[in-house]
């Protein structure tokens, strides 16, 4: 749908807050990103560590992915994404505090990444309600688009400053700007005004008047009985278990396949950022001018594509441009799927779906993520597994054109008559297959 003249004034100061916040806060992040596995990589140099690294950050989702997203729909979404940005600050200062008294060990990693990633949980989920709290429904891709970005802009600026500090400072000292960025965006936070909530919590929990495993089963059977929200969350959990290893192995490929210094890694991360940014930026056009389908899939055909031809190629700079539009790409995905849940589903299950569909999607990660660390040892060939995992990704994406992910612009169209999100009965729609 094309915006008429003049929307982007309707979005407000609180919209450019968080906007703001979130930009700072993923530079910051940016600097973790890059530094985590690079630290890994220093102390073990191994692809079983590294793997181990990313199981780590994506464990808490398995524990406690589903209890979290429900105690999000309780509570008031803005304060508690304030006090979690202010804890995720406390936790991260812990690493480079350990590496400066000559402490650090991998499992310290471990450890950090696990708790930070729940506590990512919780405000990731309430990040998911404040988009749709912060602009209309008919600005919900472009919102997405432009924040993603923008917080990708973020991430290119964030490895290229971190690719030069490295030079002259330890990865972990790096990790003292993230904790920095967090209160800012703790900061941003507590001047916005509005509410990420349709309903004060009190009234909520009132009227509910459920328990929180109760919510849970909800969060599970609306998603569960949807046929494009189900197939989705299969299709991203086969596609995250080959996804997986091209991630996390990242730092390893550069190393071993392109002979890459530290430096030129950095340039590699902020590679794939800039992808986001320019993919982001015409997320929008793009959107109207194909279908939800053809948009969601052939994006992560060319996301998997770009990665086998990088790994055959083993060229660096040809692998600055290759990352940039398999990252670019496979956020297109994000970007849609992310607006299509956000238009259909009820405000008050926002918490409950994200962290429901992240659950499904995610679980495959620290399988996938150990399954090809046992694939590079076995072939001996980091490359190889690159080539064949972008195959397999490319492939996954296709045989899915043949599912409900097809029929996304008229549960879209159904949830737009209905007039409010989510009011489209998941039986309905599955009746209508």
């Amino acid at each position: 749908m094309i915006q008429p003249r003049g929307r982007q004034r309707t979005l407000g100061r609180d919209f450019w807050l968080y906007f703001g916040g979130q930009l700072i806060s993923q530079v910051g992040s940016s600097f973790t990103s890059f530094a985590f596995p690079l630290l890994v990589f220093k102390l073990t140099g191994s692809a079983t560590d590294l793997a181990l690294s990313t199981a780590a950050n994506l464990l808490p989702y398995l524990l406690f992915g589903l209890v979290l997203g429900a105690l999000v729909d309780r509570l008031d979404r803005r304060r508690m994404m304030l006090w979690t940005d202010v804890a995720r600050a406390a936790v991260i200062v812990v690493l480079p505090v350990l590496a400066l008294s000559g402490e650090l060990v991998v499992a310290d990693i471990y450890a950090v990444a696990f708790v930070q990633s729940a506590l990512g949980i919780l405000f990731n989920c309430g990040e998911f309600a404040a988009i749709p709290s912060l602009v209309g429904k008919d600005d919900l891709v472009a919102a997405n688009g432009r924040i993603m970005a923008t917080n990708s802009a973020g991430q290119i600026v964030g490895p290229i400053l971190a690719g030069v500090l490295v030079t002259f400072m330890s990865p972990a000292s790096l990790l003292f700007f993230d904790a920095a960025s967090f209160l800012v965006s703790a900061a941003c936070l507590a001047a916005i005004r509005r509410s990420f909530n349709s309903e004060p919590p009190p009234a909520r929990r009132a009227a509910g008047g459920t328990g929180l495993f109760e919510d849970v089963r909800e969060g599970l059977r609306f998603v569960w009985s949807h046929p494009v929200l189900r197939s989705i969350s299969i299709m991203m959990a086969l596609i995250n278990f080959v996804a997986a290893t091209p991630i996390a192995q990242l730092v390893l490929f550069a190393k071993q396949t392109l002979g890459a210094s530290d430096t030129q890694v950095a340039l590699l991360f902020a590679a794939g950022a800039a992808g986001i940014v320019i993919v982001a930026a015409a997320a929008a056009p793009i959107r109207r001018r194909l279908s939800f389908a053809v948009t969601a899939l052939g994006a992560l055909v060319i996301s998997g594509l770009t990665v086998t031809v990088m790994a055959l190629l083993g060229s660096y700079p040809a692998a600055l441009v290759l990352w940039a539009a398999s990252s670019g790409f496979g956020l297109l995905l994000n970007i849609n799927t992310g607006a299509l849940r956000q238009a259909i589903v009820p405000s008050r299950l926002y918490g409950r779906v994200i962290s429901v569909a992240s659950v499904l999607a995610w679980s495959a990660i620290p399988l996938g993520a150990l399954a090809g660390a046992a694939a590079i040892r076995l072939t001996g060939s980091v490359a190889d597994v690159y080539a064949a995992s972008g195959i397999l990704i490319a492939l996954i994406a296709l045989s899915f054109a043949f599912s409900p992910v097809r029929h996304g612009d008229r549960y879209l169209a159904e949830a737009a008559s209905a007039g409010t999100p989510g009011a489209v009965d998941a039986e309905v729609a599955r009746a209508t297959e």
